[in-house]
């Protein structure tokens, strides 16, 4: 289907005026072929397969955004779960993460996700090995990022997995407390993670996937607030058929994006994620788009089912413009990089419990929420496990990305920079639910799980 004049006009004004992007252009390469001998050997191989597939990336991206006239904010690489390719070992793979770190900074990509493990059911020795060793690992790197899966609708939850990160996050805040926690800013907590997530820090080249593939993540909130304000006064249903017809331009520019780079590079085009992402510049916040609708404040009584509205339109806006739609595919609500979010949790109309409610609704509600650094983790996992039943449940890829700010109290202010944004320390519970967490085991899939 070719792109009408109209249709490039619109995308000028997107563009000029409404902060329209493409998030990130997302290479998946598989790692399965690395996998053998020593961490060394691993670690070489690892080295040499990214870079002979990724050394263009960042130059061919470059020229696509300035043959399109599009802005592409970022430039990364997913790949094979790591705790998949460790082999027989019992070192810690230190080493491998070290190798995607250097890899990523010489070919030039903002970032390198797939340091992961699968665990929703049970741990493997290399899961362990890889798990303990991420608080090393992203204090050790700049560009990596981390995700651990710990529940699916099929499996249920393995809740040993979960009071494990409660403590991986505690220390991957505290083995980077000079830049106020960081390292949890690229660490994930899943349920039923994609394999095809082009974001970070989630984002891993999952097993199903082809050697090398080009996945796309669009943006847009800027654009989505201007067409709701041009409105009025109009009813709900027609808020969400503009928004769907606004993400249907949206999503056809950032297909035509990752087919040229697709061509360009010599591999396969994957998929485009519909996810609505935020970023720190003013203009282009999810939550801007709530209070559009009629919201005072995002956090307000009305910003779950305005949330929900905005969820559904834009899959079906991206439904009918691709028949390639993958990854997350919904709205995000980070709270440090939406300026939107963290004006509402200074006012006093967003905090913990609202978030959670809102994650019913869409991708990651607990997503870049900085909390006081004297959490205890079995509160960090309390919320985890609240999160994941929440996945489980619904059949819905969810996660957690949340830091516990070294020495900092609810109220004061942290600064990440760059795409990360900054925020309040948010509140959490005085009370605690530490039996809860102690007593470790799975919690049984619901019966909804049961649809062979």
């Amino acid at each position: 289907m070719g792109i009408s004049a109209e249709e490039i006009f619109e995308t000028i004004r997107m563009i000029e005026l409404e902060n329209l992007d493409i998030r990130t252009v997302t290479m998946g390469i598989s790692l399965k072929e690395c996998a053998g001998g020593n961490l060394k050997e691993v670690a070489e191989k690892i080295y040499q397969k990214i870079y002979r597939y990724a050394s263009k990336l960042v130059s061919t991206v470059k020229y696509i955004s300035e043959d399109f006239g599009i802005p592409i904010v970022n430039t990364r690489i997913s790949v094979t779960p790591v705790a998949n390719i460790i082999g027989d070992t019992t070192e810690p793979p230190i080493i491998l993460a070290e190798a995607l770190d250097k890899v990523a900074e010489e070919i030039g990509i903002d970032f390198i996700g797939g340091y992961s493990a699968l665990v929703h059911k049970g741990f493997t020795r290399a899961d362990k090995l890889l798990i303990a060793s991420i608080p090393e690992a992203l204090a050790k790197t700049k560009r990596l990022c981390a995700s651990v899966n710990i529940a699916t609708t099929r499996t249920g939850i393995n809740m040993d997995a979960v009071r494990w990160m409660g403590e991986i996050i505690k220390e991957t805040a505290f083995k980077t407390a000079s830049q106020y926690g960081i390292g949890c800013c690229k660490l994930v907590v899943f349920t039923n993670a994609p394999e095809d997530n082009p974001f970070m820090a989630g984002a891993f080249h999952g097993e199903g996937e082809p050697e090398a593939v080009i996945n796309i993540g669009i943006s847009g909130p800027g654009v989505v607030k201007a067409a709701i304000l041009r409105l009025g006064s109009a009813s709900l249903g027609e808020i969400a058929e503009t928004i769907k017809k606004t993400v249907f331009k949206i999503t056809r520019v950032g297909e035509a994006v990752g087919r040229e780079a697709s061509k360009r590079l010599g591999v396969e085009f994957g998929i485009v994620d519909l996810s609505l992402a935020p970023s720190p510049r003013v203009g282009d916040s999810v939550a801007e788009i709530i209070e559009a609708m009629g919201i005072e404040k995002c956090g307000a009584p009305g910003s779950t089912a305005a949330l929900a509205l905005l969820v559904d339109a834009v899959k079906k806006g991206g439904a009918m413009a691709s028949s390639y739609v993958g990854g997350l595919s919904g709205a995000f609500i980070p709270v440090s990089e939406d300026m939107g979010m963290v004006e509402a949790v200074e006012a006093g109309s967003l905090n913990l419990a609202k978030l959670e409610a809102m994650t019913a609704v869409c991708s990651l509600g607990i997503d870049m929420v900085a909390i006081p650094g004297d959490t205890p983790p079995e509160t960090i996992a309390s919320i985890i496990a609240d999160v994941s039943a929440i996945g489980v449940i619904n059949n819905k890829a969810i996660g957690v990305r949340i830091i516990p700010v070294p020495y900092k109290k609810p109220g004061d202010k942290v600064v990440f920079g760059g795409l990360l944004g900054e925020s309040v320390i948010m509140e959490v519970s005085k009370f605690n639910s530490f039996d809860f967490i102690k007593r470790g085991g799975r919690i049984p899939a619901p019966l909804t799980s049961l649809t062979n």
